[in-house]
């Protein structure tokens, strides 16, 4: 076990499967006291479970985050349980594999129903404001603290469909930072993580078709793969840790060189 997150308490969202379960598993490594959230309990339970069960310091609350009095639960937790919030990773949204419970969530905008807009909306962005608004006046009075608000590669560039997502997390990006420039001289950094193509069920359908020798060279990664779940926790760890101190404000696009060659 590592030590980079010694001492530091953690609230971290969409904790239950791909980015965020590998997320937990790294921070809970490195020594972090985490509050978990995800909405469904019975998922959240299993992988908070299996951290603790290897050492980890991790307590589960289940929330819907489109609510901003449940995302305040959330906050609370932290100081509840371990009296003060140094990070907090606003990881939990759905993307393509949504259509599994919503078809038509993930539809261009001449299409989409506005309820979808809306409800894609609600659980991509309102989580991330109703997150922040709710952590930064903990932040600002103990004089520090690392917020990671997770976008997407399809935050940077255009895309045929999945216009609420893409809206989403292009305005999470600049909204991270304007978080930057009005709260870093409170020691309260801001950045935001964009991951590229990663191998988590929010994928699945589309995985075997960007790993195949035959189309792996022509969908744009210079990388020619999918990424991994644990590629994404390692800048995870990075900017939730000490190691990132001068770091304010950055979009980290871990992409496999993706957005490089768009």
């Amino acid at each position: 076990m590592g030590n980079l997150m010694a001492g530091k308490s953690v609230v971290l969202t969409g904790a239950s499967t791909g980015l965020g379960r590998a997320t937990m598993a790294k921070l809970s490594e490195e020594g972090a006291r985490i509050i978990a959230c995800s909405r469904t309990e019975s998922t959240l339970a299993a992988a908070v479970a299996e951290v603790n069960a290897a050492g980890g310091s991790v307590v589960a609350v289940a929330a819907d985050l489109s609510d901003d009095a449940q995302v305040g639960r959330v906050i609370d937790a932290a100081i509840t349980e371990f009296g003060q919030l140094d990070v907090l990773i606003n990881n939990a949204g759905v993307g393509y594999g949504y259509r599994q419970v919503r078809p038509n969530s993930m539809l261009a905008l001449h299409e989409a129903p506005l309820d979808e807009w809306d409800h894609v909306m609600g659980i991509n962005l309102g989580s991330v404001v109703y997150g922040c608004r709710r952590a930064l006046p903990l932040m600002i009075e103990q004089g520090s603290g690392s917020i990671i608000n997770v976008a997407s590669i399809l935050g940077m560039v255009g895309h045929h469909d999945a216009h609420a997502y893409t809206t989403a997390k292009g305005a999470i990006i600049n909204l991270t930072r304007s978080l930057a420039k009005t709260y870093g001289p409170f020691n309260v950094r801001s950045n935001t993580l964009a991951p590229g193509y990663i191998d988590t069920p929010m994928i699945a359908e589309y995985t075997e078709y960007l790993n195949a020798e035959e189309t792996k060279a022509s969908w744009g990664c210079p990388m020619g793969r999918t990424g991994r779940p644990e590629e994404i926790a390692d800048a995870m760890l990075y900017l939730a840790s000490d190691m990132s101190t001068y770091v304010n404000g950055a979009v980290l696009a871990v992409d496999g060189g993706f957005t490089a060659s768009s």
